[in-house]
This record gives structure tokens, sequence and C-alpha cells, in this order.
């Protein structure tokens, strides 16, 4: 039973199906396609509310690279597809729900420190 919080200003995308996917670390039991996930906001408080069910569609690896980045350079890279262009990018961040690739790239690093390796999770 994968269960995904999300914070309080992304839960109206996440409500509304506008927001069908997370970038998470990679947990110990991980998620798989198929699977059904649970989505809430507010877990572990009292505040706590389902926003939703939906089934996972895919789980791919993805790095964020950092400006100078010493693995692969700097970008985004997804599992199966490479480096991100600038547009795709841009893409990724908006359904993501950040309002442009800057802001994403600054989640990540304050968040998680950069380079970050992770998923990227997606739903019906």
């Amino acid at each position: 039973m994968p269960a995904l919080g999300f914070k309080k200003h992304l839960a109206p995308l996440v409500e509304s199906r506008v927001k069908r996917q997370t970038i998470r670390q990679v947990w110990r039991n991980p998620i798989k396609a198929g699977d059904t996930l649970y989505l809430y906001t507010g877990l572990r408080t009292k505040q706590c509310r389902k926003l939703g069910e939906s089934i996972c569609t895919s789980v791919r690896e993805i790095q964020i690279q950092p400006p100078g980045g010493l693995i692969v350079g700097e970008g985004i890279y997804l599992y199966g597809k490479g480096k991100l262009s600038l547009s795709e990018s841009l893409e990724l961040a908006a359904k993501d729900g950040f309002k442009n690739i800057h802001d994403f790239i600054s989640f990540f690093r304050d968040q998680y420190g950069l380079p970050f390796e992770g998923v990227l999770i997606e739903w019906e």
C-alpha cells in the first residue's frame, strides 16, 4: 500500500489530477507500475487528508545534476531517455508543480542536495 504525501500547496493540483507525477528518493520497498497509490496531504498529522487513489503507470530512474556536475554533466537525466532538452526539462518541472526550472532545481538542491538520484513516479 504505497502512500504518497504531498505538501499543502500541491494538494489542489494532485486532487484535481493536474499533477500526476512525483519525484522521490528510492524507497526500501520500491513502488512498481501497477501498484495502487494512495495520495495524501498532511501525512502523520491531525490534518491528514486523502487526495485520491490511482494506479501507478511508470517508475523511472531520474538524476538531477548541478551546474558543473561531475558524473555526466549538468542537467536532468531520465532512464530510457537520456539527458532532457531544455523544453523537456521545463515540461517535467511544470508537470511536477513548479513554475520554472530554477524553482525545480532549487527545491531538489535545498531538500536533498545535488546531485540527486531518485525515481519519477507517474500515475493515471
